[in-house]
């Protein structure tokens, strides 16, 4: 008898194995045209010390089913993200989330830019866990605070999902699962991919703000400490360059990138790789004001938007019915603040369409930031970047499989974390 039932085990475990082994060749054969295989990266990072983070969705499924034989032992499995994860606990949990970003994208566009920041802010520390959004507290400084994330945006239209939601569906949807969704849409919503996303993330009950401080990649790294810092995450070369085509749209305010213009390594002369007309350009939209203050240093990944915090009315609820009130009031709350000098990433038009101009602009030496333009000194990169620049629909594809590969980042999943009442704060 205890044969049969080992033997039965063993099959079982046998049968999965051979399943997922279908997957992988599947997968592979699909994608054999793009010359990846993301799936070896997650394998060959595994080992028998990686923590459940660590692990691909994939092996996590694997897990589960094999610590199902030992459920009656009292092991709790840990969870796995699955695709449409809230279809029973929260089934309208997704398009509420398409909804409100698509109706507040038409309030302003910048949202867009905002969120795509913050996603990369939040999933390059520690994982998509949300930590990014928690305040400082007791003992926890927050990742807010870290000199690359000082001038992040788009907190309250998390807030304003996360309220719908509660209202909805309470303590059910993680933040990190509402910032991974609401950074989709924004994409959609400013001319980029749609990409699937599994979901079941759990939220961070601490945050990173040393990690956050020093491991974010600066706008003026050279080409090898670009290319380093994203491997350290598992990006390869050609990941690497389709996801700074996020910087399409968005704003970079010029205290970022005058030096360039005006006083490049402390020379007083400027970049000397810009193109004079682009340098022209430049000055005319960035005159050379020295600041007392030293501005905080974005990160490489998504530049400052020009869009201010968003403080929603207490009745605003992100639908089409909202009342005018409410909708004048949010547009109040967005433009409240002073706008900063700066450069619209898409200077030469938004019709070119997403991802476009940003490769474009450095086939013609008119990258704004140093970090872009170094993508033309390697020739592995400057490959990449002129196959994005004469080919929408492959930057477009690889883009959705790096954001998906992003997203997916060292992922919390139950037991572990938490679902946050408040994305701000521990519950």
């Amino acid at each position: 008898m205890l044969f049969t039932i080992f033997e039965a085990t063993n099959v079982r475990k046998l049968s999965f194995l051979v399943f997922l082994l279908c997957i992988l060749i599947s997968f592979k054969d699909r994608n054999a045209d793009t010359k990846r295989d993301l799936n070896d990266t997650e394998w060959s990072a595994s080992s028998s010390s990686s923590s459940p983070r660590d692990w691909s969705p994939l092996m996590q499924a694997s897990r589960a089913v094999f610590l199902s034989v030992d459920e009656e032992d009292g092991e709790e499995p840990y969870r796995t993200l699955e695709y449409d994860f809230y279809r029973d606990s929260c089934p309208e949990a997704e398009s509420i989330v398409q909804e409100l970003i698509r109706y507040l994208y038409k309030v302003r566009s910048d949202v867009a830019p905002a969120l795509l920041r913050l996603v990369f802010h939040d999933c390059f520390i520690e994982g998509c866990d949300a930590s990014v959004l928690l305040d400082a507290a007791e003992d926890n400084d927050s990742e807010k605070d870290s000199p690359p994330n000082e001038s992040l945006k788009g907190f309250d239209i998390i807030d304003i999902i996360k309220e719908e939601l509660e209202q909805v569906c309470p303590g059910v949807v993680s933040c990190a699962d509402i910032l991974v969704l609401a950074a989709r849409e924004g994409v959609v919503q400013a001319g980029g991919p749609f990409y699937p996303l599994f979901t079941g993330r759990r939220d961070s009950i601490v945050s990173f703000s040393d990690t956050a401080t020093n491991e974010l990649p600066p706008p003026q790294a050279d080409l090898s400490e670009t290319l380093a810092s994203f491997a350290s995450r598992g990006f390869d070369t050609r990941e690497t360059v389709s996801l700074l085509g996020a910087h399409s749209i968005g704003v970079i305010h010029c205290k970022f990138f005058q030096d360039r213009l005006y006083n490049f390594g402390r020379t007083n002369q400027p970049d000397p790789s810009l193109d004079p007309d682009f340098l022209n350009l430049m000055k005319s939209k960035c005159s050379n004001i020295s600041s007392t203050s030293s501005a905080p240093s974005p990160s490489f990944f998504g530049v400052p938007s020009s869009s201010t915090s968003v403080a929603p009315s207490p009745h605003f609820d992100g639908s089409p019915s909202s009342s005018a009130a409410d909708l004048h009031s949010f547009e109040d709350s967005l433009s409240s603040s002073v706008e900063e000098q700066g450069v619209d990433m898409a200077y030469d038009g938004p019709e070119v369409g997403f991802g476009t101009v940003y490769y474009r602009s450095l086939l013609q030496g008119k990258g704004i930031l140093y970090a872009d333009q170094q993508l033309m000194a390697g020739e592995e990169t400057g490959i990449w970047v002129r196959a994005y620049a004469s080919d929408v629909s492959m930057f477009q594809r690889d883009f959705a499989l790096a954001m998906m590969k992003l997203s997916n980042l060292r992922t919390l999943t139950a037991p572990m974390g938490q679902i946050r009442l408040n994305c701000s704060k521990v519950a």
